[in-house]
């Protein structure tokens, strides 16, 4: 890498040689000049470079390596930190303009997803190459293969308790499309508006209303949706997350389970079940939540992925709808596309069927528990007053702030010490005033990372007094 990393250095500056490599070096980082993943040139090729002494150059990495910029990877050398974000970010709530990458990207959904099991995925998916298939049968299903539907229905009825058969499951293209044709279905059954918790994820509004929806935000709290709020609108189909309420992370309970099969009931209503993180739960002292769809599969469509338990760029989805609506959605989606790439069913029928599948969400689910651990150590040390709530399950957890705590500069003073994490208000709309929290994605984090950033949100911490109001 001779002659291909050029430092401006002066030995007439009163600045030492380490400085100024280590200065220009972070402020490539910073302009988004070094990408993360990049290699530097080694010290020793480096040093002959610029000619100065190689502890000069020793000097500088190590110390851009502590503050977080580099990171030495074991027959890698020297490289740009991969936990920085690959772009620069634009702050919410805050008018300062693009800040620097971030050390430490807490967004859940952002890079907060743990990895394809890429041995597991490689053998199923030869096997799935090698496997015999009739002739004439290599276009994709409309409704999705029946080796993975017939999967999907034996896993979904064991892990979650969805009553569902081969023929009432539908593969599509990951939750997105799920929803697009919901949205597509629903005005033919007289629904012109969908119900959403609130809060939830913002994107999922926009996308509703981009669809041709009207959004009716519905409140929720420690036990779910509010179901006498929902009865209280004029909707008569609504979107929640029930097994772990994004992002609040709630558990929908056994009363307001059987409330809203009863509120479906009567508007002649459906209720769209997103099983978005795919049951991962690993809190020991609580039996995870079956699906709602076990209660009425007559008015409850359930839906799944394999984003977050498997990788986002899968692009795989699910769902378990009543005969008559899988019917209208499976017209609606031939007017739109083929159906679903048909290898990747395959691979993912064949993870399921050998009992892959199963060995990494056990993986998954201790992994996550010790980062959930790790969580609730750093919050209790660093935020204290504060607590993260609910069940330890999913890919992210919300931290509750202690009344009177002043949540916006909180995440602003988190961003200019190298740590991008959302408030608990960047979910909810206007008219749902919220408690202060903070929204954590954590199992993509090193338990060391974890423990850093936390301490770095909470260097610009101080527990509200008694009387203290939020500002």
């Amino acid at each position: 890498m001779a002659l291909h990393f050029s430092v401006p250095v002066s030995r007439n500056s009163g600045e030492s040689l380490t400085a100024q490599i280590q200065r220009f070096i972070k402020q490539e980082i910073q302009r988004g000049t070094l990408h993360p993943g990049t290699r530097l040139p080694p010290s020793r090729s480096l040093a002959v470079d610029l000619e100065v002494s190689r502890s000069v150059v020793v000097e500088a990495y190590a110390q851009l390596a502590a503050e977080g910029y580099l990171e030495a990877v074991r027959g890698a050398g020297t490289r740009v930190r991969s936990h920085l974000s690959r772009e620069a970010v634009v702050p919410v709530l805050l008018d300062e303009g693009p800040v620097p990458p971030m050390r430490w990207d807490l967004r859940p959904g952002s890079d907060n997803a743990p990895g394809l099991p890429r041995r597991e995925w490689l053998t199923a998916y030869q096997r799935a190459l090698g496997a015999p298939r009739p002739r004439g049968t290599t276009r994709p299903h409309l409704a999705g293969e029946p080796e993975l539907r017939g999967e999907l229905a034996r896993h979904l009825g064991r892990l979650r308790g969805v009553s569902a058969t081969p023929s009432g499951v539908l593969v599509v293209g990951g939750f997105a499309q799920a929803l697009t044709l919901l949205c597509a279905v629903l005005p033919d059954l007289g629904v012109t508006e969908l119900a959403v918790e609130d809060p939830c994820h913002p994107g999922q509004r926009r996308f509703v209303r981009d669809n041709g929806l009207r959004v009716v935000p519905v409140p929720v709290d420690d036990e779910g949706i509010d179901v006498d709020a929902l009865a209280a609108t004029s909707a008569r189909a609504v979107l929640v997350t029930p097994a772990h309420q994004f992002p609040t992370g709630s558990v929908l309970s056994a009363a307001r389970r059987d409330a809203l099969v009863r509120w479906a009931r009567s508007v002649d209503g459906w209720i769209v079940e997103d099983d978005y993180d795919g049951g991962l739960w690993y809190d020991r002292r609580l039996p995870g939540p079956l699906a709602l769809q076990r209660l009425a599969p007559e008015r409850v469509v359930y839906a799944g992925t394999a984003s977050k338990v498997l990788d986002p760029g899968l692009r795989l989805g699910w769902l378990a709808a009543p005969e008559e609506l899988l019917h209208r959605l499976l017209h609606v989606r031939a007017r739109h596309d083929l159906g679903t790439e048909s290898f990747t069913q395959l691979a993912l029928a064949e993870l399921l069927r050998s009992g892959l599948f199963d060995r990494h969400l056990r993986r998954l689910s201790q992994r996550c528990a010790v980062r959930r651990r790790s969580l609730e150590d750093a919050v209790r040390i660093h935020l204290p007053g504060a607590a993260v709530r609910g069940p330890a399950a999913g890919l992210h957890a919300s931290v509750r702030l202690p009344e009177g705590t002043d949540e916006a500069a909180l995440v602003a003073g988190a961003l200019r010490r190298g740590v991008l994490v959302r408030g608990g208000t960047a979910f909810g709309t206007a008219r749902n005033r919220a408690e202060p929290a903070l929204v954590v994605g954590h199992a993509h984090l090193p338990r060391t990372g974890i423990a850093e950033a936390l301490h770095a949100i909470g260097a610009g911490f101080s527990r509200p007094g008694p009387g203290s109001r939020r500002r």
